[in-house]
């Protein structure tokens, strides 16, 4: 079986999971597949997920953020909900903590159009709060969903709702770091998330820590490290 019928077989397999977990029980197949069964796995979640009103989330959104990238991406960051910049564009991270998003990917070697980036909650929480556990468990089919349309190499979960949340862990975000986790036969990457290193970007121990992290995927994805100093 050489690697692109093997795929396919595991997005079809992935798609059929998916359509059960929303409930289905028949599900026609056409015999004759797409050429671009990831674009579609994808577009057919997004549009379960329609103009959702699911949970209280949408009473104060403008926009869902349903995320963006390559359908056929290695890498996957998974983040936890959308600001106010996000919710306005209907893209995400695209304020500040997205520009610093955007530079870490960059200094892997990658451009964002390489990765696929998602939220744990499609909709901005009101004041950027925490998602609260029935929002994330309202929204999680569509991000497994995407994860299992995309199914990347490996994710990174940024900041402890995310890794959290793909981890079914409570565990302290710095106890789950520097090493490789487990989702659904997916490895996982927790570091910080871009707006806590923000917060803290005159302390350079927290980047230098996410670069770290960063490095693992990189070593894990057979991309080139750099040879002089540390870019994130």
């Amino acid at each position: 079986m050489n690697i692109q019928t093997q795929r396919t077989k595991e997005l079809i397999r992935n798609y059929l999971d998916y359509q059960i977990r929303l409930g289905c029980r028949e599900v026609l197949i056409p015999l004759e597949l797409p050429d671009s069964l990831t674009t579609n796995a994808l577009e057919t979640v997004r549009a379960e997920l329609g103009e959702c009103t699911r949970c209280p989330l949408h009473e104060t959104r403008h926009n869902i953020v349903f995320g963006e990238g390559d359908p056929n991406a290695r890498l996957m960051f998974v983040g936890e909900g959308p600001g106010a910049d996000e919710d306005k564009t209907g893209k995400p991270f695209v304020g500040k903590a997205g520009k610093l998003l955007t530079k870490m990917i960059r200094a892997m070697g990658l451009d964002r159009s390489n990765v696929y980036i998602a939220n744990v909650v499609k909709c901005r929480p009101p004041r950027n709060r925490d998602p609260k556990p029935v929002e994330i468990e309202t929204c999680l089919p569509f991000l497994e969903g995407q994860i299992k349309a995309i199914t990347p190499d490996v994710i990174v979960a940024l900041g402890r709702i995310a890794a959290g949340t793909l981890l079914c862990s409570t565990a302290q975000l710095w106890k789950l770091r520097s090493t490789f986790h487990d989702h659904e036969g997916i490895p996982v990457v927790v570091t910080y998330h871009p707006s806590f290193l923000l917060q803290r970007e005159r302390e350079r121990e927290w980047k230098a820590k996410a670069w770290e992290d960063l490095k693992m995927v990189m070593h894990f994805l057979g991309l080139p490290l750099p040879t002089i100093g540390d870019k994130a």
